[in-house]
């Protein structure tokens, strides 16, 4: 029987958002990842799982330079991932408040200020299952790499913004400002699979008592305990609109090589399945982001492996199931 979807008007829609991106880090590649899943069938797949699909192409970034882009403080292109962010944003938006389901292919993980705030812009209870092998929120204090793709959710739940970057820029426009309208509670944010957090950031996971369940975790209590165990932090009494953001990283990398940040001791191929499936079957998804997929990092066969997996993945939180 086909899972309602409490908040997607019928008949079910998902809005793909390709995001061929890369400028929030340093690897090459990473914008290929969505050119690389579409070409792999995934609009069909979803089409054959009774889903009407609505993608209009890759957005393209090329208004948007990054020749006078000089770094603010530790971060690196600045104006650029926040000019992009705020786009995906009102894209992401846009499909939300028609009552689709925005499926965002990235593309590096900073995009997921875009489709975070996308998605509060209609739902303002969101929670966010963030599924990763980071943590992704160092502020611009705490990085170390001045990479963008790992401050987003410092961003989004407000431990940094414009105010803090507007003290050490001459900007007229301070790049981030679109986003101090923007909130995510730290209480509505669990992460799944962690194992490679910088000092920095976990100090601000106990600080803001925020909902991480490391591969300690996922170890200890089984993958089905610890999503019900996230989900009884964010949303516990499971009404409140989900938005899953899923980083290939968070695969051990003999499930999903070709990305580029990848951990050893990560989830397994059913691990991170069944964290799609079961938020599926919670009827409460609004969105989804697959990010980090890059093509550009390992040979044919995995990249041909690593883009089977994503696609696996948004089939399993769409609805797919194993019987």
């Amino acid at each position: 029987m086909d899972q309602k979807l409490k908040f997607v008007a019928q008949p079910k829609t998902v809005s793909i958002v390709g995001c061929p991106f890369s400028g929030g880090q340093h690897r090459v590649g990473v914008d290929k990842g969505p050119i690389h899943l579409v070409n792999a069938g995934l609009i069909d797949q979803l089409k054959d799982l009774g889903w009407v699909v609505e993608f209009d192409g890759h957005h393209q970034f090329e208004d948007v330079s990054t020749e006078f882009d000089p770094p603010i403080g530790k971060l690196k292109n600045p104006r650029l991932v926040s000019k992009v962010t705020e786009a995906v944003s009102r894209v992401v938006g846009g499909h939300v408040s028609k009552g689709s389901l925005p499926l965002t292919l990235g593309g590096d993980h900073s995009l997921a200020m875009g489709t975070i705030a996308g998605t509060l812009s209609g739902y303002s209870d969101a929670c966010v299952i963030w599924v990763d092998a980071h943590a992704d929120i160092n502020t611009p204090e705490t990085t170390d790499s001045g990479n963008i793709h790992g401050m987003p959710l410092a961003f989004l739940t407000s431990l940094s913004g414009s105010t803090s970057l507007s003290g050490i820029t001459s900007d007229q426009s301070i790049p981030f400002s679109w986003l101090d309208s923007v909130h995510l509670p730290p209480s509505r944010l669990a992460y799944i699979g962690l194992r490679d957090l910088d000092r920095g950031e976990k100090a601000i996971l106990r600080e803001h008592n925020i909902a991480a369940f490391s591969m300690h975790e996922v170890d200890r209590f089984g993958i089905g305990k610890v999503v019900e165990m996230a989900l009884d932090r964010v949303n516990p009494d499971r009404s409140k609109p989900i938005h899953l953001s899923f980083d290939v990283d968070a695969l051990d990398p003999s499930v999903a090589p070709s990305t580029g940040t990848p951990v050893r001791g990560g989830l397994t191929f059913r691990e991170g399945h069944y964290i799609c499936e079961r938020l599926y079957e919670t009827g409460l998804l609004v969105a989804i982001d697959l990010m980090e997929v890059n093509p550009s990092l390992k040979e044919d066969a995995d990249v041909q492996q690593t883009v089977a997996v994503g696609c696996s993945l948004v089939r399993a939180a769409l609805g797919e199931t194993l019987l």
